[in-house]
């Protein structure tokens, strides 16, 4: 009796696979069908659709063309605003001058690059992960691809949203000459709360911290000078 089951069961498994053998030959076989008109042009006129049955067309857009419609958004023209309004207040306290060497680190898309610039900031460097071109390259907070004492000032906006708190601020202060300037902006924090980033800057002292609007959202200004190179 259990050989008969054993027999049976053989059987079934085989003609399992037989079948699920023949439907992946198949489906092996088959020319997928789209939805892309034949004489529709290749790339980089069209991207490539979304599924099968996407046809509609994508035109292709120049980088400068994207960031002609990036850069006359609202969103983008209220930040830049914002910035500048934020850096012409560095200006009047003789942190940031026109030949000042800035380093942007964690600029996003460039909205702090571009403040900068129209401000008339000569030499302005941002890094994030992700490129932006033209104000932003790529490069790692962590890591940065830059000599001691490169720049004059260092300005990040994201210390709070990186991986090794330590680790990026003891990368601005190398890049910052002795006796430059680091610009640190967090979400509103208290007197020890501000103590305590302070203490991630090891070779900076605190300059001045307060607290400000900026678009809409409190934040708190802390301003630290570099004492000594790496």
């Amino acid at each position: 009796m259990e050989r008969h089951i054993e027999r049976v069961l053989n059987r079934v498994a085989l003609i399992s696979v037989s079948i699920a053998t023949l439907i992946l030959l198949y489906l092996l076989l088959q020319t997928p069908e789209t939805c892309i008109p034949r004489n529709a042009p290749r790339k980089p006129h069209f991207r490539f659709p979304k599924s099968s049955c996407d046809f509609y067309s994508r035109d292709y857009l120049p980088l400068h063309k994207k960031n002609t419609r990036l850069w006359s958004s609202k969103f983008w023209i209220t930040k830049v605003s914002s910035y500048t309004h934020f850096f012409s207040q560095l200006y009047q306290m003789g942190v940031l001058k026109n030949h000042s060497k800035v380093l942007c680190v964690s600029a996003g898309a460039g909205h702090e690059v571009m403040a900068l610039t129209k401000l008339g900031v000569e030499d302005v460097t941002g890094v994030e992960l992700i490129e932006s071109l033209p104000f932003v390259s790529r490069a790692d907070p962590h890591n940065l691809p830059f000599f001691d004492e490169a720049f004059d000032v260092a300005f990040t906006a994201h210390l709070e949203d990186a991986l090794y708190p330590l680790q990026y601020a003891r990368e601005m202060e190398r890049t910052v000459r002795k006796g430059g300037v680091l610009v640190v902006v967090v979400e509103e924090r208290s007197e020890e709360e501000v103590k305590e980033i302070v203490r991630l800057f090891r070779m900076s002292s605190l300059l001045h911290s307060s607290y400000l609007t900026f678009i809409g959202n409190r934040i708190t200004r802390i301003l630290l000078k570099n004492k000594a190179s790496a």
